[in-house]
């Protein structure tokens, strides 16, 4: 046999320090970069206990609400209670006397609610809320459904609305039984035979087709009658794999900030601004579940008993990939009534070299050429040097695109929508870009139009950049309303 050169045999063994060394210095890149930061609150640090999936899959909704109000019991005693003298700030909203603090409104929609139709229920939906947010980012689609005679549960997923410190321990599958939960509570209120949706937005979207496929496979699982998604994170940056790997020196305690990828001021009411690891984490191991699991029960040709999909998703999308819906997502529907929904971005925004290529080319390179097996729908410019917008269709099974112009258009500042904007109209008071006077949450962050000298705001002016409503949401509201029904 021939011996390899000195060289070769040594070569696996190089290769192996070289990966050590590299791996070492980026960990030393990332202790560097956390210690720089500014230092951990009592909201990063204070974990309030919450049920997990187990004693949630035991508990009924009035247990769960309990647990629920004692989460808050923790956080008004050990963090709103306990602030130092330097987070008593107006900008601060756990500080009883910022007028962001949740607590001084007439409703603090940081909690789970139910929304009662006027009379005897028609039908019955669940809201799953996204990562960082909280039941109130469904609101407005809930009362939608309450008004056509529907009872709306917004569940809050476990770690959410509290404190950012929650998510540092939680798991996907927490998650996951709160939406069991929030189901059997529907399914309780209404009865066998009416109609059950589920409307998720971003993570909360990746948990309603989950929870759809396990109802398609448990007997046990009340099935939905249709799912109603927004931004839904089917799939995620492939940062998150290993976001794992940036908490490691975390686990030193002098190096505790390593475990946050954020450490920001807390200064909206109903969404957390920090962001710690874990939350990475488990929004990316959802999201290999889910599409191992679409993977397999598509192999198998079970994915005809999944309830039609309504999916209303911007063609440019920071959070999630817009790719991985129509790829991973509704590229494997057969033919069962299911339809996507793409906002173009404003072609008439006049940035012209300011786009990139890619950006300009995003909505040709998603959709698979006609025929498909689902309708795709598409909200764009009417045409060229146009601010108003118009409707392409083309059904399942068809080529033929159909064309309806809406009664809606582009303001001229805004190039596109955002991830966050989806359900959100204008004049939603926290987020709208013409925010209801009547609804006061002690910021109106929609409204602002950060333009003036550095130093002045209490945060980062590029965090009131992003758009947080929508200026096409009558039209998203009105096509739920069709899968609705007709009002009572």
């Amino acid at each position: 046999m021939m011996r390899l050169p000195s060289f070769l045999r040594r070569l696996p063994r190089r290769i192996a320090l070289l990966a050590a060394a590299l791996a070492l210095v980026l960990l030393a890149l990332r202790v560097w970069d956390t210690q720089r930061g500014p230092p951990l609150r009592p909201w990063h640090l204070v974990v309030p206990e919450e049920l997990r999936a187990e004693a949630i899959d035991a508990a009924d909704w009035p247990a769960y609400l309990a647990a629920e109000e004692a989460a808050f019991a923790t956080v008004r005693a050990e963090v709103t209670g306990a602030l130092e003298p330097e987070d008593r700030i107006p900008a601060n909203r756990y500080f009883a006397g910022s007028p962001l603090h949740p607590a001084r409104f007439a409703r603090d929609w940081n909690r789970s609610f139910v929304l009662e139709p006027a009379g005897e229920p028609q039908g019955a939906v669940v809201l799953l809320h996204g990562l960082t947010d909280t039941p109130f980012s469904l609101r407005h689609v809930g009362a939608r459904y309450a008004e056509r005679g529907w009872v709306a549960i917004g569940i809050r997923l476990p770690a959410h609305g509290t404190v950012p410190a929650a998510l540092t321990d939680v798991t996907w599958e927490d998650w996951l039984a709160a939406t069991r939960l929030a189901v059997r509570e529907a399914r309780r209120r209404l009865g066998p035979e009416r109609p059950l949706h589920v409307v998720g937005f971003s993570n909360g979207g990746a948990l309603a087709v989950k929870y759809a496929l396990d109802a398609a496979e448990d007997p046990r699982l009340p099935r939905p009658d249709r799912l109603v998604l927004v931004s839904p994170m089917v799939g995620i940056t492939a940062f998150a794999r290993f976001a794992g790997l940036a908490a490691l020196p975390a686990l030193l305690p002098r190096f505790a900030k390593a475990a946050w990828l954020g450490i920001l001021p807390e200064f909206i009411p109903f969404k957390y601004n920090s962001f710690p690891v874990n939350g990475a984490r488990q929004s990316h191991r959802l999201t290999m579940a889910l599409q191992a699991q679409l993977q397999r029960q598509a192999a198998e040709g079970r994915l005809a008993r999944l309830p039609p999909m309504l999916t209303f998703q911007s063609v440019v999308d920071f959070t999630v990939s817009t790719r991985a819906v129509v790829a991973a997502l509704y590229e494997r529907l057969p033919a069962q009534g299911s339809e996507l929904v793409l906002f173009d971005i404003n072609r008439n925004a006049k940035l012209g070299p300011l786009l990139t290529p890619a950006t300009e080319a995003a909505l040709e390179r998603l959709l698979p050429p006609a025929p498909r097996h689902w309708r795709a729908t598409i909200v764009t410019n009417a045409g060229p040097g146009q601010d108003a917008v118009l409707e392409r269709s083309t059904e399942g099974g068809g080529t033929e695109e159909r064309v309806r112009p809406l009664d809606l258009a582009w303001p001229r500042e805004i190039y596109s929508l955002s991830h966050v904007a989806l359900p959100f109209p204008v004049t939603d008071g926290l987020y709208g870009l013409d925010p209801d006077p009547a609804e006061a949450y002690g910021v109106q962050l929609g409204a602002l139009a950060p333009r003036g000298e550095r130093g002045v705001l209490a945060i980062a002016p590029d965090a009131l950049l992003r758009l947080s409503s929508n200026p096409f949401f009558p039209y998203l509201l009105a096509r739920i309303e069709e899968a609705i029904g007709p009002a009572p």
